[in-house]
């Protein structure tokens, strides 16, 4: 779109421009010059209090150290766009005040390039995953580079290179050694677990002793406890992309994000990760972080605890099926007249009889109105309802307005009032939550009264709604549940029925005796259930960390040891993953077509044996999960970080508690507010547990950045077109190549085709400016609109600065070593206080806004004395660093400082300064003068005549008279004209 406005490329200044004028020619000379400068100086380096990287630590003693983390990025093929460094940029305005307020800080940057959006634009463009992982990793660091970030390039790690994902497979293998041991809910090498079953401390399930268990046998028993473990699970299987995918790369219709291929459920083996074992763990320590509260309330809804009682129903036909069933609500028992399970429960076909029972109504069998569905058995009906639900998400079957379902044929107990109550399979119910099973009560929860309605299930109340409840759905008192429009779900009196007595009780009590009248009768239990599943972690992709992990002649999974760490991904030109036409095919994963990797020959104690490597890769997440570890001994071969670097950077120098610490700061999108926080907080906890990190928690302080939304177009078709190629006509409608448009705003990105590439506008004003805009639009944890057309007023207060400082004909410093006036020297000292501490509250955009108004001061003064004090000039260079580093560098060399700014100390108010300032104006009544009255220094007319109206002798010397005219001099005096 064309703009008005802009500044003149660097290779288009006109002759008569003066040389020294600051543009976007000679910020980008400056900016490349003072990178270079850095890059050479090592300026960022932090050095560490040990190991490799520990020269130069000796002048950092005394300074406290601050360890400042921006999330881990993905580098895309298409280069980043302006929204991008949003976060990146204020991450790093902190880091440089702080290293100017004495700080010691570490500061780096990495790249999360393994995974499947990766290996998906490898496949998309012809070439292999390791060449495009570069090539984008390249361009993002050079984009980056030119904004003049302040990273220690030292610590710059890529999940993609084996030195680091040697220590993402050593992890691995932490967790794969490791189980929960029960009593003290943490984790424990393995060896202390088989050491106690086999000296008798802990029991076998059948008693045998240990000894008698043969070698599979024991190795079983111990793999069913490991965090790392094989299971056959339910997952989201891909047959277009060849792989199984996470919950979130499934699009709400089913379909896969990366291809818009179906997706089914289907019972997989893969790798699981027993992250439910942390789930009290992960909740209760949310108090020890300081984290937004909507993050932390996302995470406890994503755990999903829930309180209640797990019980036993007993099959009506055969004493000896038992399905437990978990509910939070046990009071409500007297009230379930059915059973539902969810499809892939594993007690279904234990409980399907071979014929209906006598009188099943027809609308229960599944489905209705297929050909040859009435002769069908409850097997063939359950069958067909598994396949069809089987290819439904998660997310579809739990979002599904419809209530979908199949009676199974059998019957259970209900214990508390005897009765035979149907078991029907329906969508809705899954087995990530709870035990599968549930107990429905239509009168008392909508989903259950929704499904009832469908099937003609009977409604019976437990709790008797109130007056105001019945009046409101316009019932009389004691309406039957059957007539009631939706389920009631508050507070109400239990109403008599068979079980434990309730009656009189408020629910939480009657929750609590049905919980004890269970216990009483061996029916059940207390106990708590959460959303939260185990972590599904393979992949069927070859763009990932290999498993470190073998499969002996019996199937079973050994670990290899550390000296063959890393398993690296063998050479492939075939790297695609095997699409499968028939959804029931089993996948095929990259790695089987590398024979000679795949099948291996090791002597891993007992001789030489053939073995099969995992061909699974783990998903992309593995290396986001302990990235920021690395970062503190990146160059460390012998441990994934030194025990005493660690402590120094991740445990504060007054910690009070053990495990106290983590991350200073955190800086990253919202949309990593569960997932990457949760994993993260899981793999942290096992190191903890095991003694190889020294804090309970990996991130002391997470601040979510909001995004820069930007314009974008849409077409007569409804397709976005390339906000880049939009014009406007003379009218300013936009037109996309001559044809009319629609404008629409959005989050800055390649879907929406409206990103503004940061190339276009360091070439156009320069990194600083880009920098000092993205921090000026408004507060960094909101989102804010792109307007191209704003830079300039940025640009210009960099021109003003500049102005300020040097002669733009000959370059020389305009810095005077005379006094500054009292107003000016009040002014500074008011815009230090403001922004050093608005600086330390992340808040950038209003102390730019204070900067403003003081680089205008500092102009005129310099402008009428032909130079700026230097005790001005230097104060105002030093807040302004932060933001715009290269052209303050410039002008603090210009000024006569030979070191770099880097470690320059941050202005201080002197507290007598920034007092507010006050004068004396004399009021004159008629001529003669009455009274005085006192106000700030800067009071303007209206402020001055607030203070005089509210002054006591204004009142005096006024009444009984009217004000005919008023004259106001700030700063002067003050004339009073009356009749």
């Amino acid at each position: 779109m064309s703009e008005k406005g802009t500044s003149r490329a660097a290779d288009t200044r006109p002759s008569d421009v003066p040389p020294h004028r600051y543009d976007a020619a000679l910020a980008g000379e400056i900016e490349r010059r003072w990178q270079e400068r850095w890059a050479a100086a090592g300026t960022f380096d932090s050095p560490n209090p040990a190991g490799p990287l520990a020269d130069g630590f000796e002048r950092m003693k005394g300074r406290r150290k601050f360890f400042a983390l921006d999330m881990f990025p993905y580098p895309s093929g298409a280069g980043l766009h302006v929204g991008h460094p949003l976060g990146y940029i204020g991450t790093d305005v902190f880091a440089r005040y702080l290293r100017m307020s004495g700080h010691h800080v570490m500061h780096t940057f990495g790249y999360d390039a393994f995974g499947l959006p990766a290996e998906q634009y490898a496949i998309d463009t012809g070439r292999h995953p390791r060449a495009t992982a570069r090539d984008n990793v390249a361009t993002m660091r050079r984009q980056l580079r030119r904004l003049g970030l302040g990273h220690d390039a030292r610590r710059e790690v890529a999940t993609t290179d084996p030195a680091f994902y040697r220590w993402t497979q050593w992890i691995f293998l932490r967790i794969f050694d490791s189980w929960v041991d029960e009593r003290t809910g943490r984790a424990r090498p393995i060896a202390e677990l088989v050491a106690a079953y086999a000296s008798g401390a802990r029991p076998t399930p059948d008693g045998r002793p240990w000894a008698e268990l043969d070698d599979v046998e024991q190795r079983t028993l111990v793999d069913g406890h490991r965090l790392a473990y094989v299971s056959e699970e339910p997952v989201n299987w891909c047959p277009g992309l060849g792989t199984v995918l996470a919950n979130e790369e499934v699009t709400a219709d089913g379909r896969s994000d990366v291809g818009n291929f179906p997706v089914y459920r289907r019972p997989l083996r893969q790798w699981m990760l027993r992250i439910t074992a942390f789930a009290e763990r992960l909740i209760a320590d949310l108090d020890l972080v300081d984290w937004p509260d909507s993050i932390k309330q996302m995470q406890r809804n994503w755990i999903g605890a829930s309180d209640g009682a797990r019980f036993a129903l007993q099959a009506s036909a055969d004493a000896d099926v038992v399905v437990e069933v978990f509910t939070t609500r046990p009071d409500t028992l007297p009230g379930a007249t059915y059973v539902v399970l969810a499809p892939e429960h594993p007690l279904v076909d234990g409980l399907v009889p071979a014929e209906w029972p006598a009188g099943t109504p027809a609308a229960w069998r599944y489905p209705q109105g297929r050909k040859g569905a009435q002769d069908w058995t409850p097997k063939d009906a359950v069958t067909a309802y598994r396949a069809a639900t089987g290819r439904l998400s998660d997310r579809q079957r739990t979002e599904a307005s419809g209530k979908s379902g199949v009676f199974t044929g059998a019957t259970l107990v209900n214990p508390a009032t005897g009765e035979d109550i149907p078991v029907f399979l329906a969508d809705y119910v899954l087995m990530g939550y709870g035990t599968g099973a549930i107990m429905a009560v239509p009168a008392h929860d909508q989903r259950d009264l929704d499904f009832a309605r469908a099937f003609g299930l009977p409604v019976r109340a437990v709790l008797a709604p109130p007056a105001a409840w019945l009046d409101g759905h316009g019932l009389p008192e004691g309406a039957p549940a059957e007539d009631w429009p939706e389920a009631f779900t508050g507070d109400g009196a239990y109403l008599p029925a068979p079980g434990p007595s309730l009656s009189g009780l408020s629910v939480e009590d009657g929750i609590a005796a049905a919980v004890a009248w269970l216990e009483e009768r061996g029916l059940g239990r207390g106990a708590r259930s959460y959303r939260l599943r185990d972590w599904l972690f393979s992949r069927q992709r070859y763009w990932g960390e290999p498993f470190p992990i073998v499969y002996d002649e019996h199937g079973m999974p050994i670990a290899l040891p550390e000296e063959q760490l890393p398993v690296t991904l063998p050479e492939m030109t075939d790297f695609r993953p095997e699409p499968q036409d028939d959804e029931t095919a089993d996948p095929v994963p990259p790695l089987a077509r590398a024979g000679d990797w795949a099948e291996v020959e090791l002597d891993l104690g007992d001789g030489p044996k053939r073995y099969r490597r995992e061909l699974n890769t783990m998903p992309q997440w593995a290396g986001s999960c302990w990235y920021y570890l690395r970062y503190l001994d990146p160059t460390n071969d012998e441990a994934f970080v030194d025990p005493d670097v660690e402590r120094y950077w991740m445990v504060p120098p007054d910690a009070e508690r053990e495990g106290e610490g983590g991350v200073d700061l955190y800086v990253g999108g919202v949309e990593h507010a569960v997932l990457h926080l949760l994993y993260s907080r899981f793999w942290h906890k096992v190191l903890y547990d095991l003694g190889h990190v020294s804090t309970k928690e990996p991130f002391r302080r997470l601040y979510n950045q909001g995004y820069i939304l930007a314009d974008a177009f849409v077409d007569e078709r409804g397709m976005y077109v390339p906000s880049a190629e939009i014009a406007e006509d003379q009218d300013g409608t936009p037109t996309h190549r001559g044809k009319p448009v629609s404008r629409r705003s959005g989050k800055m990105g390649k879907s929406l085709k409206n990103g503004v590439s940061p190339d276009d506008i360091y070439e156009r004003y320069g990194a600083d400016t880009l920098r000092l805009y993205e921090m000026a639009m408004g507060p960094l944890d909101t989102d804010r609109p792109w307007r191209t057309n704003d830079i300039v007023g940025v640009h210009r207060f960099l021109q003003r600065l500049w102005r300020s400082l040097v002669d733009e004909d000959t370059g020389e410093s305009r810095v005077s070593e005379d006094r500054p006036d009292p107003d000016t020297l009040h002014r500074l000292h008011r815009a230090v206080d403001v922004v050093r501490r608005h600086f330390g509250e992340l808040r950038f955009n209003t102390a730019i806004a204070r900067l403003m108004e003081l680089a205008a001061h500092a102009a005129k003064v310099s402008a009428g004395r032909g130079a700026l004090p230097r005790e001005v000039a230097e104060p105002l260079v030093l807040m302004v660093a932060p933001l715009a580093p290269h052209v303050a560098e410039e002008l603090w060399r210009r000024m006569g400082h030979a070191e770099s700014l880097l470690y320059a100390d941050f202005p201080e108010a002197d507290p007598a300064l920034v007092a507010e300032r006050v004068v004396t104006l004399p009021v004159q009544v008629n001529g003669r003068t009455r009274f005085t009255v006192e106000v700030p220094a800067e009071a303007g007319e209206d402020e001055i005549e607030r203070a005089l109206a509210a002054a006591p002798g204004y009142a005096v010397h006024t009444s009984g008279a009217a004000v005919h005219r008023l004259i106001i001099v700030p700063g002067k005096i003050i004339n009073i004209l009356t009749r």
